[in-house]
């Protein structure tokens, strides 16, 4: 399983440097033909999302896409992947940001 951190991430969905987005999608690719999955943990998502909004200036709406893209995917598994969902469905209508939701739903979760 290959662990990606932000920039990884961000590189591999913006794809505003074609050097950078070829590294980050070479490294992707090499785990998934090894067999592997791609790991992103809930700081690496959180992280990612803060930077998609405020310096790619993503909406909310291309956010939750983004976001719910990466759930199904299949050689993707997101850190606690229920509270991800539960954080998006809850984000859909909230005045409260992504990590807020987050949070929460995370809470919720542990008791």
């Amino acid at each position: 399983m290959l662990g990606i951190v932000t920039n990884v991430l961000v590189r591999f969905l913006i794809r505003d440097g074609k050097e950078q987005f070829n590294k980050a999608r070479k490294l992707i690719k090499r785990e998934l033909a090894n067999g592997k999955s791609v790991f992103i943990n809930q700081l690496v998502l959180l992280e990612t999302e803060w930077v998609l909004r405020s310096l790619y200036g993503l909406t909310k709406i291309q956010l939750l896409q983004t976001i719910s893209g990466l759930l199904d995917a299949i050689d993707v598994q997101l850190e606690d992947e229920s509270d991800v969902e539960e954080a998006l469905f809850i984000w859909r209508d909230a005045k409260a940001d992504f990590a807020d939701c987050l949070i929460g739903a995370r809470n919720r979760r542990l008791g």
